[in-house]
Protein backbone atom coordinates (compact mmCIF):
# COMPACT_ATOMS: atom_id res chain seq x y z
CA UNK A 1 0.00 0.00 0.00
CA UNK A 2 2.74 2.44 0.84
CA UNK A 3 5.05 1.45 -2.00
CA UNK A 4 4.81 4.97 -3.38
CA UNK A 5 6.50 6.22 -0.21
CA UNK A 6 9.53 4.03 -0.77
CA UNK A 7 9.71 5.11 -4.40
CA UNK A 8 9.48 8.75 -3.39
CA UNK A 9 12.41 8.42 -1.02
CA UNK A 10 14.56 7.03 -3.80
CA UNK A 11 13.99 10.10 -5.96
CA UNK A 12 15.79 13.40 -5.49
CA UNK A 13 13.65 15.81 -3.51
CA UNK A 14 12.98 19.28 -4.97
CA UNK A 15 14.81 20.80 -2.01
CA UNK A 16 17.91 18.73 -2.72
CA UNK A 17 17.82 19.62 -6.41
CA UNK A 18 17.67 23.31 -5.53
CA UNK A 19 20.59 22.92 -3.17
CA UNK A 20 22.77 21.29 -5.79
CA UNK A 21 21.78 23.80 -8.45
CA UNK A 22 23.13 26.81 -6.55
CA UNK A 23 25.71 25.40 -4.18
CA UNK A 24 28.66 26.00 -6.53
CA UNK A 25 27.86 29.67 -6.77
CA UNK A 26 27.41 29.90 -3.02
CA UNK A 27 30.75 28.24 -2.34
CA UNK A 28 32.57 30.46 -4.83
CA UNK A 29 31.15 33.73 -3.48
CA UNK A 30 33.28 35.10 -0.60
CA UNK A 31 31.41 38.31 0.25
CA UNK A 32 29.12 38.80 3.25
CA UNK A 33 26.18 38.14 0.98
CA UNK A 34 27.88 34.90 -0.01
CA UNK A 35 28.08 33.90 3.65
CA UNK A 36 24.36 34.52 3.99
CA UNK A 37 23.74 32.42 0.91
CA UNK A 38 25.84 29.59 2.31
CA UNK A 39 23.91 29.68 5.59
CA UNK A 40 20.70 29.47 3.60
CA UNK A 41 22.10 26.60 1.54
CA UNK A 42 22.99 24.78 4.74
CA UNK A 43 19.38 25.20 5.84
CA UNK A 44 18.13 23.90 2.51
CA UNK A 45 20.44 20.87 2.72
CA UNK A 46 19.29 20.22 6.30
CA UNK A 47 15.65 20.11 5.20
CA UNK A 48 16.56 17.82 2.32
CA UNK A 49 17.76 15.30 4.90
CA UNK A 50 14.59 15.92 6.92
CA UNK A 51 12.48 15.11 3.88
CA UNK A 52 13.88 11.59 3.82
CA UNK A 53 13.88 10.90 7.56
CA UNK A 54 10.38 12.35 8.05
CA UNK A 55 9.04 10.21 5.18
CA UNK A 56 10.46 7.15 6.94
CA UNK A 57 8.85 8.23 10.20
CA UNK A 58 5.40 8.60 8.68
CA UNK A 59 5.66 5.28 6.87
CA UNK A 60 6.23 3.56 10.22
CA UNK A 61 3.51 5.60 11.90
CA UNK A 62 1.03 4.75 9.14
CA UNK A 63 1.64 1.04 9.59
CA UNK A 64 1.05 1.33 13.34
CA UNK A 65 -2.10 3.42 12.83
CA UNK A 66 -3.60 0.92 10.41
CA UNK A 67 -3.06 -1.88 12.93
CA UNK A 68 -4.72 0.08 15.76
CA UNK A 69 -8.31 0.98 16.60
CA UNK A 70 -10.01 4.33 16.94
CA UNK A 71 -11.29 7.13 14.71
CA UNK A 72 -9.04 7.65 11.69
CA UNK A 73 -7.74 10.92 10.25
CA UNK A 74 -6.15 10.72 6.79
CA UNK A 75 -3.83 13.53 5.70
CA UNK A 76 -3.16 14.46 2.07
CA UNK A 77 -0.63 17.06 1.02
CA UNK A 78 2.98 18.08 0.60
CA UNK A 79 6.01 18.84 2.77
CA UNK A 80 4.04 20.95 5.24
CA UNK A 81 1.92 17.91 6.09
CA UNK A 82 5.16 15.97 6.53
CA UNK A 83 6.22 18.64 9.04
CA UNK A 84 9.42 19.72 7.25
CA UNK A 85 11.08 22.53 9.15
CA UNK A 86 9.75 21.44 12.54
CA UNK A 87 12.05 19.95 15.15
CA UNK A 88 10.34 16.57 14.70
CA UNK A 89 7.57 15.22 12.45
CA UNK A 90 5.10 15.43 15.33
CA UNK A 91 5.83 19.14 15.84
CA UNK A 92 4.40 19.93 12.40
CA UNK A 93 0.74 20.83 12.12
CA UNK A 94 -0.31 17.17 11.80
CA UNK A 95 1.27 16.23 15.10
CA UNK A 96 -0.04 19.33 16.86
CA UNK A 97 -3.60 18.77 15.64
CA UNK A 98 -3.41 15.06 16.48
CA UNK A 99 -2.53 15.95 20.08
CA UNK A 100 -5.51 18.31 20.23
CA UNK A 101 -7.84 15.65 18.83
CA UNK A 102 -6.66 13.11 21.37
CA UNK A 103 -7.28 15.56 24.20
CA UNK A 104 -10.99 15.26 23.41
CA UNK A 105 -10.78 11.77 24.89
CA UNK A 106 -11.09 9.85 21.64
CA UNK A 107 -8.17 7.59 20.57
CA UNK A 108 -7.55 9.25 17.21
CA UNK A 109 -5.18 7.65 14.70
CA UNK A 110 -3.57 9.37 11.73
CA UNK A 111 -2.45 8.02 8.37
CA UNK A 112 -0.30 10.62 6.65
CA UNK A 113 -0.22 10.05 2.88
CA UNK A 114 1.49 13.35 2.08
CA UNK A 115 4.80 13.58 0.25
CA UNK A 116 7.48 16.25 0.17
CA UNK A 117 7.40 18.07 -3.15
CA UNK A 118 3.89 16.87 -3.99
CA UNK A 119 1.73 18.87 -6.37
CA UNK A 120 -1.99 18.64 -7.05
CA UNK A 121 -1.42 15.96 -9.68
CA UNK A 122 0.34 13.78 -7.10
CA UNK A 123 -2.66 14.01 -4.77
CA UNK A 124 -4.89 12.96 -7.66
CA UNK A 125 -2.70 10.13 -8.91
CA UNK A 126 -0.91 8.83 -5.80
CA UNK A 127 -2.69 9.88 -2.61
CA UNK A 128 -6.45 9.97 -3.18
CA UNK A 129 -6.56 6.38 -4.53
CA UNK A 130 -5.18 5.14 -1.20
CA UNK A 131 -8.10 6.52 0.81
CA UNK A 132 -10.59 3.99 -0.49
CA UNK A 133 -11.36 1.34 2.06
CA UNK A 134 -9.65 3.05 5.00
CA UNK A 135 -12.92 4.18 6.59
CA UNK A 136 -11.57 7.62 7.52
CA UNK A 137 -13.73 9.75 9.78
CA UNK A 138 -11.75 12.85 8.80
CA UNK A 139 -9.70 13.72 5.71
CA UNK A 140 -7.68 16.91 5.34
CA UNK A 141 -5.89 18.17 2.26
CA UNK A 142 -3.35 20.97 2.01
CA UNK A 143 -1.87 21.15 -1.48
CA UNK A 144 -0.88 23.70 -4.09
CA UNK A 145 2.22 25.54 -2.90
CA UNK A 146 4.46 23.50 -5.20
CA UNK A 147 2.13 24.19 -8.13
CA UNK A 148 2.41 27.98 -7.91
CA UNK A 149 5.52 28.21 -10.09
CA UNK A 150 5.44 24.71 -11.59
CA UNK A 151 1.92 24.27 -12.99
CA UNK A 152 0.24 26.48 -15.63
CA UNK A 153 -2.63 28.43 -14.02
CA UNK A 154 -5.47 26.81 -15.96
CA UNK A 155 -4.15 23.30 -15.28
CA UNK A 156 -3.56 24.20 -11.63
CA UNK A 157 -7.20 25.22 -11.16
CA UNK A 158 -8.40 22.15 -13.03
CA UNK A 159 -6.36 19.89 -10.76
CA UNK A 160 -7.56 21.72 -7.65
CA UNK A 161 -11.17 21.33 -8.72
CA UNK A 162 -10.63 17.61 -9.36
CA UNK A 163 -9.01 17.17 -5.93
CA UNK A 164 -11.88 18.93 -4.19
CA UNK A 165 -14.50 17.01 -6.16
CA UNK A 166 -12.92 13.67 -5.20
CA UNK A 167 -12.52 14.39 -1.49
CA UNK A 168 -14.91 12.54 0.85
CA UNK A 169 -17.70 14.60 2.38
CA UNK A 170 -15.92 14.44 5.75
CA UNK A 171 -13.00 16.44 4.39
CA UNK A 172 -11.44 19.79 5.22
CA UNK A 173 -9.54 21.64 2.49
CA UNK A 174 -6.69 23.95 3.51
CA UNK A 175 -5.91 27.12 1.61
CA UNK A 176 -2.39 28.44 0.92
CA UNK A 177 -0.15 30.81 2.81
CA UNK A 178 0.04 34.08 0.88
CA UNK A 179 3.75 35.00 0.59
CA UNK A 180 3.11 38.71 1.07
CA UNK A 181 6.48 40.54 1.06
CA UNK A 182 8.19 37.18 1.42
CA UNK A 183 11.33 37.45 -0.71
CA UNK A 184 10.98 39.32 -4.02
CA UNK A 185 9.10 36.50 -5.68
CA UNK A 186 6.61 36.49 -2.82
CA UNK A 187 5.41 39.99 -3.55
CA UNK A 188 4.99 39.10 -7.21
CA UNK A 189 3.07 35.89 -6.48
CA UNK A 190 0.81 37.23 -3.73
CA UNK A 191 -2.12 38.35 -5.93
CA UNK A 192 -2.02 35.06 -7.81
CA UNK A 193 -2.02 33.00 -4.60
CA UNK A 194 -4.86 35.10 -3.20
CA UNK A 195 -6.85 34.28 -6.32
CA UNK A 196 -6.09 30.58 -5.91
CA UNK A 197 -7.30 30.76 -2.32
CA UNK A 198 -10.55 32.35 -3.45
CA UNK A 199 -10.94 29.51 -5.94
CA UNK A 200 -10.30 26.92 -3.20
CA UNK A 201 -12.85 28.54 -0.92
CA UNK A 202 -15.54 28.88 -3.59
CA UNK A 203 -15.08 25.35 -4.94
CA UNK A 204 -14.86 23.65 -1.54
CA UNK A 205 -17.77 25.47 0.07
CA UNK A 206 -19.81 24.78 -3.07
CA UNK A 207 -19.35 21.09 -2.22
CA UNK A 208 -20.21 21.67 1.40
CA UNK A 209 -16.63 21.17 2.60
CA UNK A 210 -15.04 23.20 5.35
CA UNK A 211 -11.96 25.29 4.51
CA UNK A 212 -9.08 25.88 6.92
CA UNK A 213 -8.05 29.51 6.39
CA UNK A 214 -4.29 29.08 6.73
CA UNK A 215 -3.87 32.34 4.82
CA UNK A 216 -5.52 34.23 7.69
CA UNK A 217 -3.51 32.58 10.44
CA UNK A 218 -0.03 32.33 8.88
CA UNK A 219 0.82 35.90 7.96
CA UNK A 220 3.75 38.32 8.27
CA UNK A 221 5.84 39.21 10.15
CA UNK A 222 7.62 35.88 9.58
CA UNK A 223 10.46 36.46 12.06
CA UNK A 224 10.72 33.51 14.44
CA UNK A 225 8.26 31.38 12.46
CA UNK A 226 10.44 29.92 9.71
CA UNK A 227 12.83 26.98 9.41
CA UNK A 228 16.49 27.40 8.34
CA UNK A 229 15.52 27.33 4.66
CA UNK A 230 13.48 30.53 5.22
CA UNK A 231 10.51 28.88 3.53
CA UNK A 232 9.01 26.08 5.60
CA UNK A 233 7.48 26.86 9.00
CA UNK A 234 9.19 25.91 12.24
CA UNK A 235 7.33 24.62 15.31
CA UNK A 236 5.77 28.02 16.02
CA UNK A 237 4.91 28.55 12.38
CA UNK A 238 3.13 25.23 12.28
CA UNK A 239 1.16 26.28 15.34
CA UNK A 240 -0.60 28.78 13.09
CA UNK A 241 -1.39 26.08 10.53
CA UNK A 242 -2.72 23.89 13.33
CA UNK A 243 -4.89 26.71 14.67
CA UNK A 244 -6.41 27.25 11.22
CA UNK A 245 -7.21 23.56 10.86
CA UNK A 246 -8.62 23.16 14.36
CA UNK A 247 -11.03 26.05 13.79
CA UNK A 248 -12.27 24.44 10.56
CA UNK A 249 -12.75 20.88 11.86
CA UNK A 250 -16.31 19.56 11.86
CA UNK A 251 -17.90 19.53 15.30
CA UNK A 252 -18.03 15.74 15.20
CA UNK A 253 -14.22 15.56 14.95
CA UNK A 254 -13.28 18.35 17.34
CA UNK A 255 -15.70 17.40 20.08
Amino acid sequence: MFLLRREARERTTPIGALHRAVTRWGEAERSSSGNAVRRWLDGVAYLDVQARTYADFWTRQNEQALAADGPLWVVLGDSTAQGLGASSPLHGYVGQVLNALRRTGRPWRVVNLSRSGAQTRHVLDDQLPLIEGLGAELVTCGIGSNDILATPPRRFRTHLRQVIERLPSSSVMMDLTVPDRFWTVGGVCSPYVAGINQFINTTATGRGLSVAQVSRHARPPWRGLLAPDSFHPNNLGYRRHADALLVALPAKASG
